[in-house]
């Protein structure tokens, strides 16, 4: 049944009751307010982060070193300790102490092939390293964790230096090389001979020839005085003169003679003595065939 009175159109509808509703811009406000304290909150925790836990990067390395240690470590227990001692004290009549004397002369030593030794000879002598390149740096680190000495001289990627020391492999220049050559003669050849091939010492000792060493070594050993060599500190031949002299040895290595036959480059008396026997030789020959037909 139809309401007698029915509600006309235009009647407004009735308010609603309760809170009023907010503007859209202040809804807006509140949302990037509340991103705002959200992101603060993020980066905040991103740096207490950052500063508590290493950086992945530096613990990879860290956990490297200390695989590489404990393998040095390994091949000493195997290799040296008889002659070393276990804690790298030294052995009387056997071996001295190795307690600081750090990864340089350690490389030199057992890259050079003159440890492990076979024998207490006058001078150990240089022959094939027993150990790859990765076993003797892993020797050198667990060493060099006893008290340092000199360091190896790395590129800037970590690796053990060679080209970057001057040597033959064409980064030398001819001024480099030359004032290697005045070095080379005023603090080297004395023992070595001016082209590096070694001279004869006391004690049936000797100065070796170094062109089977390589920059790493030579480097190294002017710094830790293998067995008779003197010690040349910094200050003595700073680290370019100690490259410079490398130069000069690695380019006199490969150079050409220039009189033919270099006779083991010692010099005139090599030479002379050779100049001489060959005459006596032909004077004699010649006299007994003169003899022989009269």
């Amino acid at each position: 049944m139809n309401s007698p009175h029915p509600p006309a159109a235009d009647t407004p509808s009735p308010e609603p009751t309760g809170t009023p509703a907010r503007p859209a811009s202040s809804r807006r406000r509140r949302k990037a307010s509340g991103a705002l304290v959200i992101a603060a909150g993020l980066l905040g925790a991103g740096a207490i982060a950052t500063a508590v836990v290493p950086e992945p990067q530096v613990a990879t390395a860290q956990q490297d070193q200390a695989a590489l240690i404990a393998e040095g470590k390994s091949i000493y227990d195997v290799a040296c300790i008889t002659c070393h001692g276990q804690n790298l004290q030294g052995v009387d009549d056997r071996g001295p102490s190795l307690v600081g004397t750090g990864a340089g002369a350690t490389y030199f030593q057992v890259h050079s092939g003159r440890m492990p030794a076979a024998n207490n000879e006058a001078q150990a002598q240089r022959k094939k390293p027993r150990y790859n390149e990765h076993q003797i740096m892993a020797l050198a680190a667990y060493v060099d964790l006893h008290g340092g000495g000199p360091a190896l001289v790395t590129d800037p990627d970590g690796s053990i230096a060679q080209g970057s020391l001057r040597g033959a492999s064409g980064n030398s220049t001819a001024e480099e090389v030359a004032r290697g050559s005045e070095l080379f003669r005023l603090n080297c050849a004395s023992c070595h001979n001016f082209t590096g091939r070694g001279g004869a010492l006391s004690a049936g000792k000797y100065a070796p020839t170094l062109d089977p060493a390589n920059e790493q070594e030579i480097y190294q050993a002017m710094l830790t005085g293998p067995q008779n060599m003197p010690k040349f500190s910094d200050r003595q031949l700073t680290p370019d003169e100690k490259k410079d002299i490398i130069a000069f040895v690695k380019n006199s290595d490969t150079k050409v003679s220039p009189g033919g036959y270099a006779l083991g480059g010692l010099g005139p008396v090599t030479e002379g003595v050779a100049i001489w026997l060959v005459g006596i030789v032909a004077l004699i020959g010649a006299t007994l065939w003169i003899g022989s037909r009269s």
